[in-house]
């Protein structure tokens, strides 16, 4: 047996005992909205990013690719209900040029790395048949497909497959692309993502993850943004970066010297 063949056998196998120990979700909740910012990234979408659907993620340039995959994690976090997993299926391609994963920068996102089942496997067109097997199982909390470029193999055909898969299962699946363009396809939604800087914290702490995003389509609405968004991981929400985070930063406003006080204070100076 091959090694694509085997992984997939065991992805197969990982998700049958899944199913087998998870109840069956509800309607409501594989068809509600996943809220992003409470403001007007949700207004654009129409209340929010739609559950049970097919999301797909570019980075604006080549250095944008983690970015891009942080905020591709970010929504898996906020897709995902307590308690269900999150499958990742990455091309090794993807996973040399965009980097490994780190248990505690998952964790820093809101992830529980036991929470994540990572897929990696050599070619597109096996990330894309383990990533359509993991979009119709019903228990899982949300799917990152990871291809790299442009692989014919991912054409319409499929893309609409995914599309299905995830209605009919209520699991919302984002479709990660490194090295590709955007291009017309069966997404719900397309989205373009860079690097923001981050406002530092307390005591110079490093900030919350944040990004600008676009959206290139909406399948039910116009194209939206650019907005600037942190990623908040005890909320799952993403909100506007504050300007200014350390109070100790803000100058101080004193009353204004006699001149001829700030004249001494010169020639002392």
């Amino acid at each position: 047996m091959s090694t694509a063949k085997a992984t997939l056998s065991a992805l197969r196998q990982r998700i049958a005992t899944i199913e087998a120990t998870a109840g069956t979700p509800g309607v409501a909740s594989s068809r509600s909205r996943i809220e992003i910012d409470r403001d007007c990234v949700d207004a654009a979408l129409g209340g929010g990013l739609a559950r049970g659907a097919l999301h797909e993620i570019h980075a604006a340039t080549g250095a944008d690719n983690i970015a891009a995959s942080g905020f591709s994690l970010a929504l898996a976090v906020a897709a995902a209900p307590a308690g269900k997993p999150v499958v990742w299926v990455r091309q090794d391609y993807a996973a040399r040029e965009g980097g490994g994963l780190d248990g505690d920068g998952l964790a820093a996102l809101g992830l529980d790395p036991a929470a994540l089942i990572l897929v990696r496997l050599r070619d597109p067109l096996a990330v894309l048949r383990a990533g359509g097997e993991a979009a119709r199982c019903a228990a899982l909390g949300a799917v990152l497909v990871e291809p790299w470029g442009e692989p014919k193999a991912l054409d319409l055909t499929v893309q609409r497959r995914f599309q299905l898969a995830a209605e009919a299962s209520g699991v919302t699946v984002l479709l990660l692309r490194p090295g590709a363009r955007p291009m017309p396809g069966g997404a719900e939604t397309r989205w373009q993502v860079a690097a923001g800087p981050a406002a530092p914290m307390a005591m110079n702490a490093p900030g919350h993850p944040t990004f600008d995003l676009t959206l290139l389509r909406h399948r039910h609405g116009p194209p939206g943004g650019p907005w600037r968004l942190e990623w908040n991981r005890d909320e799952k929400l993403f909100k506007p970066p504050a300007l200014l985070r350390d109070p100790a930063a803000v100058p101080r406003l004193e009353p204004a010297a006699p001149p001829a006080e700030r004249t001494a204070f010169r020639l002392a100076g």
